[in-house]
């Protein structure tokens, strides 16, 4: 079975991404910012991660650098999800290692649809 980890200080957005890709098959695990995140990945390190720009202790963008940084940090999928919408923002984003951006709100056909496009289902 495929892994998700999913990465939003709200844990309301946590709940909601985790009944959207457990229904899609995936196991998945939660943290509330970038350093939790790291602990995760540095436990186990996950298929996909859906990540979110702003939180405390360390921000998304932090957390993907150094994901990337790490031996096994490569392999995951990382998915921005944030409210964050301009074009230096996405740009960052790409830049810095994720593979796709989803806008907030988003829904169960949104993730379902960049995780098709993606090759996760």
């Amino acid at each position: 079975m495929k892994t998700c980890l999913v990465v939003d200080d709200s844990r309301v957005v946590r709940k909601v991404a985790r009944r959207i890709v457990e229904d899609l098959g995936f196991q998945c695990r939660e943290a509330e910012d970038g350093k939790n995140a790291m602990d995760e990945c540095n436990s186990e390190m996950p298929d996909v991660v859906l990540l979110d720009w702003n939180m405390p202790v360390m921000n998304g963008i932090e957390f993907l650098q150094e994901l990337r940084k790490t031996e096994k940090g490569k392999n995951p999928v990382v998915v921005f999800c944030t409210t964050e919408n301009d074009i230096s923002h996405i740009q960052k984003a790409m830049e810095s290692g994720a593979n796709e951006y989803i806008m907030k709100p988003f829904d169960s056909e949104i993730i379902e649809s960049k995780f098709m496009q993606l090759g996760l289902l």
